[in-house]
């Protein structure tokens, strides 16, 4: 099966990297568009601090996003693949990484890394990637971080 449109959800984590790697293989192989997305889930500065988030912190760290998003479209132009965009998108990373981005985007590819959290995290909030490959009604390739000896 060839795919069009690949979904590449990056969340800064240690094995963002070996997403983004094998999420620009396979748009190259497939001459597929790519989505890079991050989802920012500002609800979760309300709950640590116990206030509303500024404007202006919301602001920056949408600025700080973008920019770390765009260098990741770069490295995949830079890699060969043509067709590129970058999202930001505000919420529960969970609903809009495993149905709404790609109902919006008809994706039918999600490369996502099998964890960003720490296992108490996990514990907590529970797995993205879980929630992910039980609910997404695309093809789902989940990404291991790459040994430390590698």
């Amino acid at each position: 099966m060839a795919y069009k449109n690949i979904l590449v959800p990056v969340d800064g984590s240690q094995v963002t990297n070996s997403i983004l790697e094998r999420g620009i293989e396979l748009a190259k192989e497939n001459n597929a568009h790519l989505d890079i997305l991050n989802v920012l889930e500002v609800n979760q500065f309300n709950q640590t601090y116990g206030s509303a988030v500024s404007g202006d912190v919301v602001f920056k760290l949408t600025e700080t996003t973008e920019s770390k998003l765009e260098q990741m479209a770069d490295k995949a132009r830079d890699a060969g693949v043509k067709d590129v965009d970058i999202h930001i998108r505000f919420g529960n990373p969970k609903p809009i990484i495993a149905r709404e981005f790609p109902k919006d985007h008809n994706t039918d590819l999600i490369v996502i890394g099998s964890t960003g959290l720490s296992a108490v995290e996990r514990l907590i909030i529970g797995s993205v990637t879980s929630f992910v490959t039980r609910q997404a009604t695309t093809d789902v390739l989940i990404i291991r971080p790459k040994a430390k000896n590698d």
